[in-house]
């Protein structure tokens, strides 16, 4: 007799993704309550998605996240609260996914804590150094315009999230 595997998303990579869409909303929340309240929503859905082990939610719900952040910061002079917002939901929707693969393909079940935490280290360190690279590039080009920073800010999670999605 065989037992079915339980492939749900992996509990420690769903808790990670879950935490740091929360730290994101809480940063965009500094800046306005409406950044609080779409970031909120952003949370929500990420929770789902890594409960329910669907992408999507995971998807939309990081897309929130940014969303919040990106208002938070044109609302707001403090700006540089969007780099640990945008790092957040970024590292959020990687952090869903791995939880949602690695369920998938291991199983809940499996010892996997070591393979969780180096993916999560791996994303960590490349989130901080996209972050830096925009600010670098934020200080370096822009002569100090807050508007200027939001894009290269948002070109610089795009290219996070291309180099994470490979």
């Amino acid at each position: 007799m065989t037992r079915e595997i339980d492939r749900s998303p992996a509990r420690l990579s769903a808790a990670l993704a879950t935490t740091t869409a929360a730290v994101s909303a809480a940063a965009s929340g500094l800046a306005s309550l409406p950044a609080l309240a779409i970031g909120a929503i952003g949370v929500l859905g990420v929770l789902v998605g890594v409960i329910r082990g669907v992408r999507r939610a995971v998807t939309l719900g990081a897309a929130g996240l940014l969303v919040a952040a990106l208002l938070g910061g044109l609302t707001t002079p403090a700006w540089l609260l969007l780099l640990p917002g945008v790092m957040a939901a970024v590292l959020a929707w990687d952090l869903g996914e791995q939880a949602i693969n690695v369920g998938e393909q291991l199983g809940r079940a499996a010892d996997t804590t070591r393979l969780e935490t180096t993916h999560a280290a791996a994303s960590t360190v490349v989130a901080a150094g996209g972050a830096a690279l925009g600010y670098g590039i934020f200080l370096v080009g822009s002569g100090g315009q807050a508007v200027t920073a939001l894009v290269f800010l948002l070109l610089a999670a795009v290219v996070l999230t291309s180099a994470l999605g490979n």
